[in-house]
């Protein structure tokens, strides 16, 4: 690795340590257990995983650093124009699904691509974001989440919070459905001086601003509902919900899609998973309940204005 890359991945293995330490407090124990790995040359990382809390049914931190020599054909258009070079990927992945259905499920991800083709110069870039999926949202949290994905934003431009939660909206969304997965917040890819006109240490920093901000978006909200209490109902809703972001994960992700067809750790990858969900054949929300409200508050908006 250069000096470039050995930085990439000392902020990320600094980040996934934060990560579990402040879930840990928030779930009131320690109870993470990491899973460092070393698979073949090349594939390497620490899938870190709660499960059973008293607050967090399962989240997982996974960080991961794989190299090889032929890139899938997957993802990004990026990846598909330079796939079969020679390739290097590392990132950080957590995904939250904590026990109270008032506590809306929370994602991350920030990643790095270097990718050397045969007869040109290499290309990097990097990509991430962070999403909400509430059950049964409050739009105060809603309101929290989109000011802290401002503020990781603001430092690099008036322009980017609106054109990076645009994009969020447009990814977090299943075609399928033709619903929203949740209420979005940041998504960016392909990352570079081409796309920005922004240099490595920028790209690198805005990547570093969106790590550090995603704790700051979803703490106030774990802490402010995971006391509150609850019912059979609502906790079979937030079951049902979940189907939808399994169905993102393993239709839509680019992620998923490119562990699995890049040879990555199976266990890993589906680290993301919900414990308990539910498939209801044909269900409808009662006319009138909070159930029935959601898939408007989901709808895309500025929760700013």
């Amino acid at each position: 690795m250069n000096e470039s890359s050995i930085a990439v991945k000392n902020y990320l293995l600094a980040l996934h340590t934060d990560l579990c330490t402040q879930l840990a407090f928030e779930d009131g124990s320690d109870s993470f257990v990491h899973d460092r790995w070393q698979r073949n040359e090349g594939y390497e990382g620490c899938t870190s995983v709660l499960s059973e809390g008293a607050v967090i049914e399962r989240a997982g931190v996974n960080f991961s650093h794989i190299t090889g020599k032929h890139l899938p054909a997957s993802g990004s258009e990026r990846l598909k124009t330079l796939a079969g070079s020679a390739f290097e990927a590392m990132g950080i992945s957590t995904v939250i699904h904590p026990r109270n259905p008032f506590v809306p499920t929370a994602h991350a991800n920030v990643r790095f691509f270097k990718v050397q083709p045969l007869d040109a110069p290499p290309v990097w870039w990097f990509g991430g974001g962070f999403d909400l999926t509430p059950y049964y949202p409050f739009a105060e949290d809603c309101v929290h989440w989109h000011k802290t994905a401002k503020v990781a934003c603001d430092p690099f431009g008036a322009e980017i919070y609106p054109r990076f939660k645009q994009w969020a909206e447009d990814y977090f969304y299943l075609k399928h459905r033709a619903e929203a997965r949740g209420i979005g917040g940041l998504f960016f890819d392909d990352l570079n001086h081409e796309m920005n006109g922004w240099s490595f240490e920028h790209c690198f920093a805005f990547m570093r601003s969106v790590g550090d901000h995603f704790m700051q978006a979803y703490r106030p909200i774990i802490n402010k509902r995971k006391t509150l209490p609850y019912t059979e109902r609502e906790r079979a809703f937030q079951c049902y919900r979940r189907g939808r972001y399994v169905e993102f994960n393993l239709i839509f992700d680019r992620g998923t899609l490119f562990g699995l067809q890049s040879g990555g750790r199976t266990e890993s990858i589906l680290m993301s998973l919900p414990p308990v969900v539910h498939w209801n054949y044909g269900f409808v929300p009662e006319p009138g309940s909070t159930e029935e409200k959601l898939s408007d508050f989901l709808k895309p908006r500025d929760w700013l204005a």
